[in-house]
């Protein structure tokens, strides 16, 4: 384990090895296994987590029962509620394995530590949180604007390995399309080629 972590942060930043061996006394090592919770809504979200193996998703479930899929973490995407985890007040959403999974989860005040004692983890993290951003405001960007067969063609361009891995439903959440609509565009494509 931590080899995604510091394949994720050589990307960033360099380390000595003394660094890194002080990085991962500051790390928790957890396994879940399929379906199984890494958070739930209205806990508390006590850590980040980052993705050594296995698939995380992060959502919501509306009133009708309706998951509504934000997030699909893959090996090295960090994952977590990040207001629940920096303000301390219950989530709004839920985090499980949609595969069994080994992650690598840090707490806030072995956030803080890890700042304190190595303090490039903060560009790091604010290189990390920009790239963030910009993901998150092309994902709006393209849920507003883009046809339903753009967003998955997007998806099948930056995430080929994700369509093997997570249930057809689970793409379509992600999507925001129906099951029946993902089942069409899949089947139009295979046509077309």
């Amino acid at each position: 384990m931590f080899e995604v972590l510091f394949q994720n942060v050589k990307d960033k930043i360099s380390l000595t090895s003394d660094e890194e061996e002080l990085a991962k006394t500051l790390f928790i090592p957890k396994k879940l296994k399929k379906k199984q919770y890494l958070l739930q809504q209205d806990d508390v979200c006590k850590y980040l987590t980052i993705v050594e193996k296995g698939v995380l998703r992060s959502y919501t479930v509306d009133d009708a029962g309706t998951e509504h899929i934000l997030q699909l973490a893959l090996e090295g995407h960090w994952v977590t509620d990040m207001y629940s985890f920096l303000s301390q007040e219950p989530a709004i959403y839920n985090i499980d394995a949609v595969e069994d999974s080994e992650l690598l989860l840090i707490t806030n005040r072995s956030l803080d530590e890890l700042y304190e004692k190595i303090p490039k983890f903060e560009r790091f993290f604010r290189l990390l949180g920009q790239k963030n951003i910009l993901s998150l405001q092309r994902r709006l960007t393209g849920s507003l604007s883009f046809t339903a067969e753009d967003k998955y063609l997007q998806l099948t361009k930056n995430f080929p390995d994700l369509l093997n891995r997570v249930p057809q439903h689970m793409i379509a959440s992600y999507l925001g399309i129906t099951r029946e609509t993902l089942s069409r565009i899949k089947k139009n494509l295979l046509k077309d080629h």
